[in-house]
């Protein structure tokens, strides 16, 4: 059986997500609920701890997985030029926190 993990939004890639050309706007969300049913897709990097990113296209969707919770956290969509991997440690908090407030 396989497991479907639960996809939860930062507020503010909700955000930037209104702010995306269409075309790419669901190419970029197809990616999101793919992950749900595969959190770790091939050529996706792990860039630290539970922080992973995928490609679409010219963006980087930045992302948490909790293994034990079975939930995704999309922490930040950046442009590629945009430098998304500043300051990791702090998606990885910014995830965290969204899960505690939740509970």
């Amino acid at each position: 059986m396989k497991t479907t993990y639960l996809l939860k939004i930062h507020r503010d890639v909700e955000k930037r997500l209104q702010r995306i050309p269409k075309n790419q706007l669901k190419r970029l969300l197809d990616a999101m609920r793919y992950l749900r049913e595969d959190p770790k897709p091939s050529g996706c990097v792990k860039l630290e701890d539970m922080l992973y990113r995928i490609r679409v296209g010219q963006y980087r969707i930045l992302y948490a997985v909790f293994e034990n919770e079975v939930i995704v956290v999309v922490c930040k969509i950046a442009r590629r030029s945009e430098d998304p991997y500043k300051n990791l440690r702090s998606f990885l908090t910014r995830a965290e926190n969204l899960l505690a407030k939740d509970e």
